[in-house]
């Protein structure tokens, strides 16, 4: 049987930064997905032909778009907007400023914000997987957003039991396993102890292979 191919996807690590502590915002995917079932996992999906037309309010910032071109020829500005667009999809949560342009459901009033995106993961799922992507995590302070955090009543239907988890609890709920990398990382930048470059786990192949992304290096 011959593997699946590999498609571009992005997603979004909401970060809100709570009396308690620092939480991030997770669903669980219906049992009967194709693809990681029954998981806990962030916001995301798929890159769409239409996200790379899409006007934003304000532009990535200079050091995403250059990471995101790095051994890559995925537009860094589709993936920003299928970011933010299957955020407010499966969430409910928009990621935009005052403006028009976007007909995306939940957007009325307001176009796409991508400077908030911080590039922070890059993982492609391993042979062997029904579906498999390319996929690039995004890392978001959840005081960017233009809606109400704690109303998710305009999400769609694929993500159940939305809610803000304690960073510290995360890894304790049935996550994929490089979403326990990713909480890792969140984990570190959260606390304050960053590395250069972006974390990527390498699956492309027969071997996995595990470095770190920097503009420098394309």
């Amino acid at each position: 049987m011959s593997e699946a191919p590999i498609r571009d996807a992005a997603t979004v690590v909401l970060l809100r930064r709570m009396e308690s502590g620092p939480a991030v915002l997770m669903g669980q995917r219906g049992a009967r997905a194709v693809f990681m079932p029954s998981k806990y996992v962030f916001p995301g999906g798929a890159v769409e032909p239409a996200d790379a037309g899409t006007v934003f309010a304000r532009p990535l910032s200079a050091e995403t778009h250059a990471a995101l071109r790095d051994r890559s020829d995925a537009p860094p500005e589709a993936l920003a907007a299928a970011a933010i667009r299957e955020l407010v999809e499966e969430t409910g949560q928009v990621l935009g400023q005052p403006g028009t342009g976007c007909d995306w459901p939940g957007f009325d009033g307001h176009a796409p914000d991508a400077a908030p995106l911080r590039y922070m993961f890059r993982a492609i799922t391993p042979p062997g997987r029904p579906r498999r992507f390319d996929a690039r995590f995004f890392l978001v302070d959840a005081d960017a957003l233009a809606t109400d955090l704690d109303d998710h009543s305009r999400a769609e239907d694929e993500l159940a039991h939305l809610q803000w988890v304690p960073l510290s609890q995360a890894r304790a709920l049935d996550v994929p396993f490089v979403t326990e990398i990713v909480l890792a990382e969140v984990a570190a930048i959260a606390a304050g102890r960053t590395s250069a470059g972006v974390p990527f786990f390498d699956n492309s192949g027969e071997t996995s292979l595990f470095r770190r992304i920097t503009p420098a290096a394309g």
